[in-house]
């Protein structure tokens, strides 16, 4: 007899709105822009009276209650645990390894890029102006800068504001999966929406960053979210031997 074998469909990229690689082009075209033109010197006014207005408008209740939502850019304790555990949940849910897939790939991605950029950028946060090693704003604010090394030396781009994006939008994607489609159009706008939006404007009202850094990690943040929703994670091929686990999980009913 004649043996019959089985065809794999060919793996394919995922849509993503707006459609095409132009839009990624373009935001990776705004981000150099922006980052040649902190390089030439330009927009560090800019930069340095949004600083100085956050700075002389500081009362106590703002203060901390922009404090309070600015947790919500914390990966080490927060978005990286929460993706882990709806990863887990959707896993259980649907019998598949392929949930802590899409986790890890954001890990992978966000280590690879906003990380080393910060290295590279060398750009010392507005509040090094007033903590250790108290700049002088006119040399804090550029970039490229000969710093040491230290937490106040890795302010381009907001790391808060790019991870938001690319945990929120893998944390929206969980939950659908959990949901099995339920999680209604507003929920899932907050979830995707609402977190950065929030941090971009709380970093920078905090001094934790230039408003430039928040508007550079935006720009960063949606490529390497265009980037984590082409992989076509549930048609990935995985060794036989998980073959009991290989279930879909995003175009799943």
């Amino acid at each position: 007899m004649r043996e019959t074998t089985t065809v794999r469909a060919k793996v394919q990229l995922r849509p993503v709105r707006p459609a095409g690689w132009w839009f990624d082009a373009l935001l990776l075209t705004g981000f150099a822009a922006l980052t040649l033109a902190l390089a030439e010197g330009r927009l560090h006014d800019l930069d340095l009276a949004v600083s100085d207005w956050a700075y002389a408008h500081d009362p106590a209740p703002l203060y901390w209650t922009a404090r309070i939502f600015n947790l919500l850019g914390q990966g080490g304790w927060l978005l990286m645990p929460v993706s882990g555990a709806l990863a887990l949940a959707v896993a259980w849910r649907r019998h598949s390894v392929r949930p802590p897939m899409l986790v890890a790939g954001a890990f992978v991605l966000n280590y690879l890029t906003i990380g080393p950029l910060k290295l590279w950028t060398d750009r010392a946060a507005p509040s090094a102006t007033v903590k250790d090693p108290f700049l002088p704003p006119n040399e804090a604010v550029e970039i490229f800068n000969q710093l040491p090394a230290g937490a106040y030396s890795m302010s381009y781009p907001s790391g808060h504001v790019a991870n938001a994006i690319v945990w929120y939008g893998v944390i929206a994607v969980l939950l659908i999966a959990l949901t099995a489609g339920r999680l209604s159009p507003v929920a899932y706008r907050l979830v995707r929406f609402a977190p950065p939006a929030i941090l971009l404007v709380t970093t920078t009202y905090l001094n934790f960053h230039w408003l430039t850094d928040g508007l550079a990690a935006l720009m960063l943040g949606l490529v390497l979210d265009r980037l984590l929703r082409r992989v076509p994670w549930d048609d990935l091929p995985l060794p036989g031997a998980l073959r009991d686990w290989n279930r879909p999980f995003i175009s799943a009913p």
